[in-house]
Parts: C-alpha cells; sequence; structure tokens
C-alpha cells in the first residue's frame, strides 16, 4: 500500500508505485465508439454537415457572437479532463476569431486548464494521484521539485504524460503556482503557435489556395521540432540523473 508523507513545506511524498494493468473497459468502449461513429460517417448525411465549408460558416458565425470567445477559453478545461485534443479546440478558435486572438485565447484557455488539473492534484489522496500516474510519477516529480520553472516548460514542450496528468502531478508535488503558471505558458506557447498557423493557413486553402505560405508552415516545423529536440534531450538528462541518484540513496 502507498506511502503518504508530508514535509514541512506540505509537499507530498509519495511510496513505490503500484503497476497497473490496461484499463480494458475503457479501451472496448473507445473501440465501440469510433466504430459507431465511422458507421455514422460512412451511412448517414454526417459527412455532408460536417463538410470543410460548412464548418468554417459555422465558425465565423460563432465568432461573430461576443461571448464566443469566454467559452471557448472555458471548453479548454474539461476537455483536459476527458483528454479531447486541445489542438482541435485551437484551431477552432483561430478559424472562428482570427489567428492573433485564437492564439491569445487558446493560451489563456490551457493556462485555465492547467490551473484546474493542478488544484485538483493538490486535493486528491496520494493513492488516487498514484493511480492516476503510475510508474511515471517518480522520476517526473522528482525532476519538478527539483528544477521547478524549467521542468514546467519542459514537461509542456515535450509531454512525459498527459496533460491532465501532469497538472495533477505538480499539484500533488506542490510546486509554486507561479513557476507552474509561466513554466505552461512558455512552454505550450509555440504549440499553440503552430497550431494557429496550420489553423490559418488551412482556412487559406479553403478559400484561396494560391495564398498558401508554404515559407511560414515550415518555418514553424522546423522550429518546433528543433525546440522539441533540444527540451528533449536536457529532460531526459534530468530524469536520469534524478533516477541514479534516487538509486544512489537506497544503495
Amino acid at each position: 500500500m502507498p506511502s503518504e508523507t508530508r514535509t514541512p513545506g506540505h509537499a507530498m511524498t509519495l511510496g513505490p508505485a503500484e503497476r497497473i494493468g490496461p484499463a480494458w473497459g475503457k479501451l472496448v468502449l473507445i473501440a465501440i465508439a469510433i466504430a459507431g461513429l465511422t458507421a455514422a460517417w460512412r451511412y448517414t448525411p454526417l459527412a455532408h454537415y460536417v463538410a470543410p465549408e460548412r464548418l468554417i460558416d459555422w465558425a465565423h458565425a460563432v465568432g461573430e457572437t461576443r461571448w464566443a470567445p469566454f467559452v471557448v477559453m472555458a471548453a479548454y478545461t474539461p476537455a483536459a479532463f476527458v483528454m479531447f485534443p486541445r489542438p482541435l479546440i485551437t484551431l477552432f478558435a483561430v478559424i472562428a476569431f482570427g489567428p492573433v486572438l485564437g492564439f491569445v485565447c487558446g493560451l489563456v484557455g490551457i493556462l485555465g486548464a492547467a490551473l484546474a488539473t493542478y488544484y485538483a492534484g493538490r486535493v486528491m489522496p496520494a493513492r488516487t494521484v498514484r493511480h492516476l500516474i503510475g510508474d511515471k510519477l517518480n522520476d517526473m516529480t522528482v525532476v519538478l521539485r527539483q528544477r521547478g520553472l524549467l521542468a514546467c516548460f519542459a514537461m509542456r514542450v515535450v509531454p512525459a504524460a498527459p496533460f491532465a496528468v501532469e497538472g495533477i502531478a505538480a499539484g500533488a508535488v506542490r510546486i509554486k503556482v507561479w513557476h507552474y503558471s509561466l513554466g505552461t505558458l512558455l512552454g505550450m506557447a509555440p504549440g499553440t503557435l503552430t497550431t494557429s498557423v496550420f489553423g490559418d493557413q488551412i482556412q487559406t486553402a479553403l478559400e484561396d489556395p494560391s495564398r498558401i505560405n508554404y515559407w511560414l508552415i515550415a518555418a514553424v516545423v522546423v522550429l518546433f521540432a528543433v525546440l522539441i529536440a533540444i527540451v528533449r534531450r536536457w529532460f531526459l538528462k534530468q530524469q536520469r540523473l534524478a533516477h541514479q541518484a534516487a538509486r544512489g540513496q537506497l544503495t
């Protein structure tokens, strides 16, 4: 049974991880849902109603509503907990509000979702956190404690676990809120910017393919790939050092 202790700074320390088997029930439900959506797409008028032109027209109509940006920003929080793809919300925001406002809405919404998962991790029992995160918690939480802001930034650029799981882990180990928030903003900005550029270019391709800026797309992809490679190398090094330090303490 996992042990739970609290240091004077109220940081949570978790005992050895319990190995958790695959969630077969969830996998079956996901498979059924995918099969159902595939059948609906194939044998019903669904494909006609969700054609790209219709989606863009709908997004533009939504974008003309004053309260729409707030709804889109709020949508990131439940999406984080159910692991709905955030880039799809960002793409919608970019098409509805334009690349600049769509990018801002995306970052603000992501930060709100990140803080929601962080505070969820702070109030969850240690055993619940362990079951959610499993073996991935050990080295990752050590790096979060030791590196704070830099670790949060790296974790968001190169995810070590699903978005909500990372936030819950950060809350469970009680890293500073401003470290977590700033690290999340800085770490999520490159990916959100990339999604915004793609969303803008997708809309351009549907409206006038001759106006597509392939150089912009290539530059964003290359820069993002280089950033991921650098940050991933640093984060893996920090995890390896944390693992070696933990083994040294046990021997």
